[in-house]
């Protein structure tokens, strides 16, 4: 990519004049927190209790307004939201802002923020978001092109045209949120194209993708290898050390020839050209800013899956290629939830889900306690929200009550260790392994069950159920979730046996108090043997317990 470095400062120097800056109005931004992060808007830390809208949904005004009341009562704050380049700049610089203005517009009358999806020059790997002016034009707008010489409708990453007219696209509309929307900050962050991966082969091919393939590995990524150590992904590393951890070479002799090797080759290509997309995007509007991951199946080769995208074995060459961006994030529509979204927590990545599987599927709501409580996601959001059905709409509306209720006390306890989420493993091919897990927090172990002794087991579906604990105090925890049954022990010094010296349901009013409901110290304890939280409702319990011997 010749002339990258001037033509990145150039753009970015030209975006940075766009606007003004805007006066004192804090930017969405990303802070630390603990061993995590976490998101701060107009001074606070919030969480993302999120649904992604279809591809197409909010590209129509009217076909969005039946949806809006629902998303609302489903006790979502944040609606993710594509915004396509054809929409935005019909002819070559003419921009018609219409429809990002009327989400913005319908969002704050229905007191909700936005994530914006750029569906810039990619969306699922493909070409198809892109204006008509310049998918007609190949010769300025070069095609990929697959070994055999055929073309892909895909793109070229290795176009300077193709890249400045993208960036240039998405700088303009950063802009633009800069001026309607940098006092209200309605809208979060936004996402840098697509699910970008290369289909249907591990890389590119033509003259000037050849070219760069046949030239020497960056230092910036070599250094980033050396440098990482065991904390480089496994799979990266071990690719680098069989082909003798060569500290300078061509990308076949440093990563080695075959579709793995490639790949590395199509990660970095990625990711330098989404880097200039960002930073051009960052000098209008410096929102917090993010690429999303299409995974892949475990046997899958590269190129039978979109490859080179950020996806978990590849995340330090995203990491390396595009510092510019906040965040790497996973697509999650396997059933191993637990295991892939665990990939994407890293001292230099928290975790934010865009999409988790459609919002129909019965385990999303398990799967968003989990994020939270385990893994301190700052967000999670399943796809196709608007679509859901009226029992769909209710287990994610209870979800997200719950969750919403929660928040003050979660956003306190991310990073800190004072906070676990709990749900069954589940396996690639589905496996529900449902046996129950521990954990010690604070002077408790406890020993979390997901299944129901009081339901028939047939009738049991452990993938839906799942929780989280917070510790709130000595011997003070709030427990929530649904189908979960929790016992307890001493652990560390002090005797061995714990009893619950006191348990009640009850809800968080508005103004974040404790309102109890029923003392639950009976039945409903199997006389102080448990803690349990039936499969049918998500429920919060404030428990107090105590150690004897």
């Amino acid at each position: 990519m010749r002339g990258f470095g001037a033509w990145l400062g150039a753009s970015v120097a030209m975006a940075a004049l766009l606007t003004a800056s805007v006066a004192a109005a804090e930017i969405p931004r990303l802070e630390k927190h603990g061993a995590s992060a976490r998101l701060v808007v107009d001074g606070k830390p919030m969480l993302i209790l999120g649904g992604e809208l279809g591809n197409s949904s909010a590209s129509s005004r009217a076909y969005m307004a039946r949806h809006w009341p629902r998303l609302k009562a489903m006790n979502l704050n944040t609606v993710l939201a594509p915004v396509s380049w054809e929409l935005i700049e019909p002819k070559e610089g003419v921009y018609d802002f219409s429809s990002v203005d009327d989400l913005i517009a319908d969002a704050r009358a229905h007191d909700m923020k936005l994530v914006l999806l750029w569906f810039g020059a990619w969306k699922n790997s493909m070409s198809t978001y892109v204006p008509a002016w310049v998918k007609r034009d190949q010769t300025r707008f070069p095609r990929v092109r697959a070994q055999d010489g055929s073309t892909v409708e895909i793109l070229s990453a290795f176009s300077d045209n193709t890249r400045a007219v993208d960036a240039r696209a998405y700088a303009a509309l950063l802009a633009h949120l800069k001026k309607v929307d940098g006092e209200r900050s309605t809208v979060l962050m936004v996402q840098v194209e697509n699910e970008i991966g290369m289909l249907p082969s591990a890389r590119e091919h033509g003259a000037a993708a050849d070219a760069a393939y046949a030239g020497q590995v960056p230092p910036a990524l070599i250094q980033k290898l050396k440098a990482g150590g065991e904390a480089i992904e496994p799979e990266l590393r071990d690719l680098w050390k069989r082909n003798g951890s060569k500290d300078k070479g061509t990308w076949a002799s440093v990563f080695g020839a075959d579709e793995a090797g490639q790949e590395v080759f199509t990660a970095w290509s990625y990711a330098r050209y989404t880097e200039a997309v960002t930073a051009a995007g960052k000098a209008a509007y410096p929102l917090p800013m993010y690429v999303n991951a299409a995974l892949n199946r475990t046997g899958k080769k590269p190129g039978e899956y979109p490859s080179g995208g950020p996806l978990p074995h590849l995340l330090d060459v995203w990491k390396a290629g595009a510092p510019s961006l906040d965040l790497l994030s996973p697509d999650i529509y396997f059933p191993n939830f637990n295991d892939l979204a665990a990939r994407f927590v890293r001292p230099d990545n928290a975790l934010f889900v865009p999409e988790a599987n459609n919002a129909s599927a019965p385990e999303t709501p398990a799967n968003a306690f989990y994020a939270f409580g385990k893994l301190d996601a700052l967000g999670f959001s399943p796809f196709a929200i608007e679509s859901v059905n009226a029992e769909e709409h209710k287990a994610i509306a209870d979800a997200y009550d719950v969750l919403r209720q929660l928040t003050p006390v979660l956003l306190h306890a991310q990073g800190k260790g004072t906070m676990a989420g709990f749900k069954p493993r589940v396996l690639e091919d589905g496996t529900v392994q449902d046996a129950p897990v521990s954990q010690v927090m604070g002077d408790y172990r406890f020993e979390v069950g997901f299944i129901d002794p009081w339901t028939p087991k047939a009738s049991q579906k452990p993938a839906t159920q799942g929780g989280l604990i917070i510790q709130t105090g000595p011997e003070e925890y709030l427990i929530a979730g649904r189908g979960i049954v929790v016992t307890f022990a001493g652990a560390g010094k002090g005797p061995p046996l714990a009893g619950i010296d006191k348990a009640e349901e009850g809800v968080f009013d508005a103004q974040g108090r404790w309102v109890p409901g029923r003392l639950l110290n009976g039945d409903q304890t199997h006389q102080g043997r448990h803690i349990r939280l039936s499969p049918d409702q998500f429920q919060i319990q404030r428990v107090k317990f105590y150690r004897y011997r």
